[in-house]
């Protein structure tokens, strides 16, 4: 059984994101967490961070539809660019 509750670390890997962007995700409520322990150590709980994945599609979808999408830039997109 996976675990209920993850850490900022273990987000941070699922995204492929770095701990900081991890952090300011939850710091401005954009990915529901909770603090726990008088430390206020940052839990997700696992469903919490589907369901962003899932509104992420969304966005994503559609600003696509609207025309509005940025592209990451790849080796080969930076080549013609300052070419």
């Amino acid at each position: 059984m996976p675990p209920r509750f993850l850490t900022l670390a273990d987000v941070q890997e699922v995204l492929n994101i770095s701990a900081a962007q991890a952090y300011s995700l939850v710091r401005s409520g954009e990915l529901p967490a909770l603090q726990v322990g008088g430390r206020g150590i940052w839990r997700v709980e696992s469903t919490e961070l589907e369901a962003y994945i899932a509104r992420m599609y969304e966005q994503t979808r559609a600003r696509i539809t609207a025309g509005d999408v940025e592209h990451e830039a790849s080796p080969a997109a930076a080549e013609h660019t300052t070419s």
